[in-house]
């Protein structure tokens, strides 16, 4: 809707994963450059964790889209909460192999068994890539382990790439899957971005969309934008779409402030946030009142 407005060629915004507006900078780059170096060498398990809305899935599809076809073959799982039987045919699936509708475990691991040698005879080096990595079952944590079990005397035949929420780590501390959890030599954590990123993030998203003109988000307007979405791009995202629909709607040229607490109040978890945090503090002033007012009557009554 503001496109013509802005004078941009695309929506700078959204919130669906699109590698063209991978932002390196601060805490993704070095994760993606991790990423990049562990498989590289033949590590055998990564974990890469990060707090909802941190752009753990747009990180996953850069690195993917890194990956040379020519020496590596990969599987994306977006969603792996399977039993271990459904996981080895959604990898089956990703690489494209061909299966008996009937086939059991056993008859599956010796079909991927049989693909990971083929692919390393042809120096090419499986990676699996498994989203919401939190979510997956202990039991099929524990039989993707077993399926890592296969290696040469240099290197793994299949490399395996977690992607999960802080709960990903307190699931790899149960004792049934305490063996995957050694066997994970590189972990990453993206962290929310500082003000300034933010900063950056915001002119990074608008130039690749196209836009060429003065500054956009004022000063205050970042800082307030910041403070609201915690410095989590996602929710970046989305109050910086709504505060250039709110600039838009009035016609103006900029982003100022008041959009974006009109984009505050239109978002309801930041909203609603607000709002506990209001009545938090007027809770706390009441309280610090009522002690004051209480000490006062205790020295009045000494002093009479």
């Amino acid at each position: 809707m503001y496109r013509e407005h802005f004078g941009l060629q695309d929506l700078p915004f959204g919130i669906t994963p699109d590698t063209n507006f991978f932002f390196d900078h601060s805490t993704h780059q070095e994760a993606l450059n991790t990423l990049l170096v562990a498989v590289r060498s033949g590590e055998g398990f990564i974990k890469v964790v990060g707090e909802v809305g941190t752009g753990k899935t747009l990180l996953c599809r850069k690195f993917l889209d890194e990956l040379d076809r020519h020496d590596f073959v990969t599987a994306y799982i977006p969603n792996p909460y399977l039993q271990p039987m459904t996981l080895l045919l959604a990898i089956a699936d990703e690489l494209q192999l061909p299966y008996d509708a009937d086939s059991t475990q056993h008859q599956m691991l010796k079909l991927l068994t049989r693909h990971l040698v083929d692919n390393y005879a042809d120096r090419k080096r499986v990676v699996v890539c498994l989203d919401e990595a939190q979510a997956m079952p202990l039991e099929t944590l524990e039989s993707l382990r077993l399926l890592t079990n296969l290696e040469t005397g240099r290197r793994k035949l299949l490399q395996v790439v977690l992607f999960g929420q802080p709960e990903l780590d307190a699931r790899l501390s149960e004792p049934s899957v305490r063996q995957l959890k050694q066997r994970i030599t590189f972990a990453c954590v993206l962290r929310p971005f500082v003000r300034e990123e933010t900063e950056f993030y915001l002119a990074h998203r608008l130039g690749v969309a196209g836009y060429r003109g003065p500054r956009l988000f004022s000063r205050a307007a970042v800082g307030r934008l910041h403070r609201a979405a915690r410095g989590v791009p996602r929710l970046i995202n989305i109050l910086a779409h709504k505060a250039m629909l709110a600039a838009f709607g009035e016609g103006e040229p900029a982003a100022v402030v008041r959009h974006v607490r009109l984009a505050i109040a239109d978002t309801e978890p930041l909203h609603r946030h607000a709002e506990l945090g209001a009545r938090l503090w007027r809770y706390v002033a009441t309280l610090v009142a009522s002690l004051l007012l209480s000490a006062g009557v205790v020295v009045w009554g000494g002093w009479v």
